[in-house]
């Protein structure tokens, strides 16, 4: 009888553990997703054409769609379920999600977005936040979350996202992909729910640069070009000052993969508030103005308040009626914001076009066709789950800074994975002028591998975070000198890039930048010199050929001067400065 009952509660004890495991395995077949979809179905491509026709361009490639895109049969879900229960199935496929899918392509779902897609927390009370692969305690990002967080997974090959203000490059960053946001108005928004018609854009996201940049392709439909490589790559040390991990350990590793690959030459250094503040002059009149009272906010910061001020507006005149009908339970990202917005004048509105057409011309003379800026994605590490951090005004503020500079210009915008810092993802970002979106797809895909090897090169470093090298030194040194430059103080200026030179003295930039400042007194054999060392150096440093040119027309060396803006035309054949240089001498000595 004992043996009887010790045998049953054996069995009573392996029937409770198989219910436990059992239980634990549904639970991990529930979230082998990691919640990122609200939906899985399938849209597939159609037949491959009969040779000797190419196959489509994206066979072979899976991808999910955000809950903002329309797909036939399917009510389009936009992060709440009151939308849905309010609305009937699409009637047609969104041209987005048709173009990809007739390119080879198969959609095998829609992914959790925000509520409203209008936050960028990756938070979703009502279907789950989805999990963020490269960091589990932490938000996603969003308000593209699940489409991140799929790719993240390697769940499939590339995902479609909708940035307004940073609903793309967020959770990229957060989730240590590659996030691209296309330029305002390249690529149709038909069949997709607006949140702010002005600020809306498509975007992707991909691991692999090469798959990136073949959806982008297929998306931007732009005939076959050559690839040109960057001629600029300008570096905002006023938006890097907002990171909140080590400043240099990101600009080196730009720096460093930017000279293996283009050389240091094309390098530069830029204030975006300065620049801002001369370039875009509505800023001093913008609502933010009037809401926070305080004169003395940054340029940048400003960007930020007009970015969100026209996000709110737009989205309470595309949605205002729906929700006063609904009445539907609003997350507190949104209920904060929303029923407290004021009147909006006419002026406001007027003005905050005024500051996107000044921004985006201000953003196109900065780069042209051939220039990327470098800013921080974002300011901060990915927050933890549940944390107050996500509310805070300071928070909201560093990220929308820097979030805001593309969506006000309209610029594309590229989200690039630098590793770790403390368990967390660091990225950076890569920004084109309005229309260079295929310019950026293959510099992107071009600098990848290089800036990937630096960052691990940088993760690898055994030097303490305080520890600097000769060779950071002597870029502190010229950037001082830069300052004292534009600040027209002639005589420091050649003592910073003096301090340069004796910390690196084969860099030809310093050697340039001093003649420069020499040619400013009137010191020309001392610029000719230098110009010259800088030439040995660097072949291909135009602006030592200029200076040098300067420096011997002023000397009365007029033929060696014409020979140098004529070497500077070979470099630079579109070079205003040499072009007129060389033909003014000509006509006077020649």
């Amino acid at each position: 009888m004992a043996s009887q009952s010790a045998n049953l509660w054996v069995l009573l004890g392996l029937g409770i553990a198989g219910i436990v495991l059992m239980t634990r395995k549904l639970k991990r077949a529930v979230r082998e997703d990691l919640g990122a979809f609200v939906r899985k179905l399938q849209l597939l491509p159609p037949p491959q054409p009969a040779p000797p026709k190419a196959p489509h361009p994206l066979t072979g490639l899976s991808f999910a769609a955000s809950d903002v895109f329309d797909i036939e049969g399917y009510v389009t879900g936009f992060g709440h379920p009151d939308w849905e229960k309010t609305h009937e199935a699409a009637a047609r496929t969104s041209t987005v999600v048709s173009t990809l899918v007739e390119g080879g392509a198969t959609c095998v779902g829609k992914t959790v977005v925000d509520e409203l897609a209008f936050s960028i927390s990756g938070q979703n009370k009502h279907y789950g936040t989805p999990t963020n692969p490269a960091v589990t305690a932490r938000v996603p990002g969003g308000s593209c979350s699940g489409a991140a967080v799929a790719v993240a997974a390697n769940i499939v090959d590339f995902s479609l996202g909708f940035d307004t203000i940073g609903g793309v490059r967020v959770p990229a960053a957060y989730c240590g992909i590659i996030g691209f946001r296309s330029s305002h108005g390249t690529i149709s928004n038909m069949g997709v729910l607006p949140v702010s018609t002005s600020l809306d854009t498509v975007g992707w996201f991909a691991k692999d640069p090469s798959i990136l940049r073949r959806v982008g392709h297929v998306l931007l439909q732009v005939p076959f070009a050559v690839q040109r490589n960057p001629r600029q790559m300008i570096i905002a040390d006023d938006c890097f000052q907002l990171l909140k991990i080590s400043v240099d350990r990101v600009v080196q590793v730009v720096v460093k993969a930017t000279e293996k690959l283009y050389g240091r030459q094309i390098l530069k250094h830029e204030n975006l508030e300065s620049y801002f503040n001369s370039k875009v002059p509505s800023l001093k009149a913008s609502p933010a103005k009037k809401t926070n009272g305080d004169l003395k906010i940054s340029s940048i910061r400003d960007l930020a308040e007009v970015a969100m001020f026209v996000q709110r507006h737009e989205f309470i005149t595309n949605h205002e009626e729906w929700i006063h009908s609904a009445n539907p339970v609003l997350d507190a990202v949104i209920s904060k914001q929303l029923p407290n917005m004021p009147q909006t004048a006419e002026v406001d509105i007027e003005n905050c076009r005024l500051i996107r057409n000044e921004m985006r011309s201000a953003i196109n003379s900065l780069l042209k066709d051939d220039g990327i800026l470098v800013i921080p994605t974002v300011a901060d590490p990915p927050p933890k789950l549940g944390g107050k951090e996500l509310q805070s005004e300071d928070y909201q503020s560093r990220a929308f800074s820097l979030l805001s500079i593309a969506s006000v210009s309209g610029c594309c915008q590229v989200s690039v994975p630098m590793g770790f810092h403390d368990k967390c993802p660091v990225s950076v970002s890569l920004i084109a002028r309005n229309g260079g979106d295929r310019f950026l797809l293959d510099t992107v895909n071009a600098m990848y591998a290089t800036l990937q090897e630096q960052a691990d090169i940088a993760s690898k470093s055994k030097l303490t975070k305080n520890a600097v090298t000769r060779e950071d030194s002597a870029e502190i040194a010229k950037e001082k000198g830069n300052q004292a430059f534009k600040e027209k103080q002639w005589q420091k200026a050649i003592s910073f890039y003096t301090e340069a030179i004796k910390l690196s003295g084969n860099n030809a930039t310093y050697y340039s930048n001093r003649a420069a400042a020499y040619l400013e007194l009137g010191s020309f054999l001392q610029a000719e010199a230098d110009s010259t060392k800088a030439i040995s150096l660097d072949k291909k440093n135009i602006k030592a050929y200029l200076r040098r040119g300067t420096a011997r027309e002023m000397l009365g060396y007029y033929k060696e001067a014409i020979e140098d803006f004529d070497y500077a035309l070979v470099l630079e054949p579109t070079n205003k400065r040499a072009s007129l240089s060389a033909e003014r001498l000509r006509k006077l000595f020649l």
